[in-house]
């Protein structure tokens, strides 16, 4: 009875060992799952990944506007929008470079913001209409070396003179080639370009999500 005994409690221990362990590879399993977001969802860049520079020039009065419309200096954008600037950073990667960014999603309120100091459609989207960075599918950028070098683009960011099209042909030969890298590759990433700012990126497919006010906590 006794060796009876002791064999059921062996053989239950064995059960149990292999019980718990089939039980926490499931809750694993789904813990995972629940962290699988919608492609729509608003994240943060830093969050995928730290291969960025970043010049957030609206969280400064270093732009256009001269004047500081952002609280904090972050790069929110929709997921499937973060999925293409990964790729396209890997792509410059292999090349020796890496993004830089200007600007991301950009909530409706701080759009208001901009119309009110220059109410021109010329240089800033009506919020009425709302824009791209609106609906978290723009991004402004330009690239650096690996090591942050600046890498000559013609003109500065915000340039709204000719100079800054992609159509303008008369930049150095350098200009050139630096433009056609930032294009072909942001193209073959899913994004479209603009022609009169060589800085601005729309994902594709971002024309067709909301307009959105949802705004970032500010550490």
């Amino acid at each position: 009875m006794t060796s009876y005994f002791k064999s059921f409690i062996f053989l239950s221990s064995i059960f149990c060992v292999v019980s718990c362990k089939s039980q926490t590879i499931i809750v694993d399993t789904q813990e995972k799952n629940s962290l699988i977001i919608n492609d729509t969802t608003f994240v943060n860049l830093k969050e995928y990944s730290q291969d960025f520079e970043y010049d957030m020039k609206y969280a400064t009065d270093d732009n256009f506007l001269k004047a500081k419309v952002y609280d904090c200096a972050e790069c929110f954008l929709r997921l499937k929008t973060v999925k293409g600037l990964l790729k396209a950073n890997a792509k410059f990667a292999q090349k020796g470079y890496k993004i830089k960014i200007y600007d991301c999603y950009r909530p409706l309120d701080i759009q208001k913001k901009m119309w009110e100091i220059v109410p021109n459609p010329k240089y800033v989207a009506n919020p009425a209409k709302g824009s791209i960075h609106n609906r978290g599918g723009a991004v402004d950028i330009s690239l650096v070396t690996l090591q942050g070098e600046a890498v000559d683009m013609g003109t500065d960011f915000d340039f709204f003179g000719i100079e800054a099209s992609h159509n303008y042909t008369n930049v150095s030969y350098e200009v050139k080639l630096n433009r056609k890298l930032l294009k072909s590759t942001m193209i073959k990433s899913g994004f479209n370009s603009f022609d009169s700012e060589w800085w601005h990126y729309n994902l594709k497919s971002g024309i067709n999500d909301k307009v959105s006010n949802s705004k970032w906590d500010c550490k």
